[in-house]
């Protein structure tokens, strides 16, 4: 099929008191305007810099190009907007690359998807365990603001999701309730006093025949 097969200019004629050409030639052109909002929401409550903290750097300074706080922001950023496999795709997105505070048309590019394997394969369970506690932390930390500390009830509330799988990942099992192969990852919500809203506040991979 030819890759140029999209069309590159569309009239209106006829619906409007003046003309309206919409074009479709941008070159560098994103769909994920709305991930500032969540580039916001992270510089005013800081998770990333949080979560990097837990992190520990044992790769050779002289071979860096990407730090560990761009990697964590490039992998939570992409999962955000619904791409947890399109690293490769993503590197060159002007969005993208304005998340992670360079430039979105001169900026280098961000991180390869081997690059953003081996960073998640490098994280071992204390530093997975670090990690949960600052989350859970962060979550908590807002509402016990908000509320001034005037919290009378704590309601944690667990429950097990499925996450289907496809393909033979490792503890990917049948799991006959669900009627699919999957991981039962549990999460963990808290709400506060009598409010109806729960935050999410842990979550923990476990095999699809948990």
């Amino acid at each position: 099929m030819n890759d140029d097969n999209t069309t590159q200019c569309l009239l209106f004629p006829n619906m409007f008191s003046k003309r309206v050409v919409a074009r479709f030639d941008q070159r560098q052109g994103s769909s994920d305007g709305g991930a500032l909002l969540r580039k916001a929401a992270d510089r005013r409550y800081g998770l990333m810099a949080c979560l990097t903290s837990c992190l520990q750097d044992e790769r050779q300074l002289g071979k860096i190009d990407h730090s560990l706080e761009e990697l964590l922001a490039q992998r939570v950023f992409a999962i955000a907007c619904g791409y947890p496999d399109d690293a490769a795709r993503l590197a060159s997105d002007p969005i993208h690359k304005l998340l992670l505070d360079r430039d979105p048309i001169a900026g280098t590019d961000l991180a390869s998807q081997p690059t953003l394997s081996r960073f998640e394969n490098a994280v071992g369970p204390k530093e997975l365990y670090r990690l949960s506690e600052a989350l859970a932390a962060c979550v908590i930390q807002r509402p016990a603001q908000r509320l001034r500390h005037r919290v009378r009830r704590v309601t944690v509330d667990l429950d097990p999701t499925d996450d289907p799988t496809h393909g033979a990942q490792q503890l990917s099992f049948f799991n006959g309730h669900y009627d699919t192969w999957c991981y039962l990852p549990v999460m963990g919500f808290v709400s506060f006093n009598d409010e109806s809203e729960q935050y999410l506040c842990a979550a923990v991979l476990r095999p699809g025949n948990a």
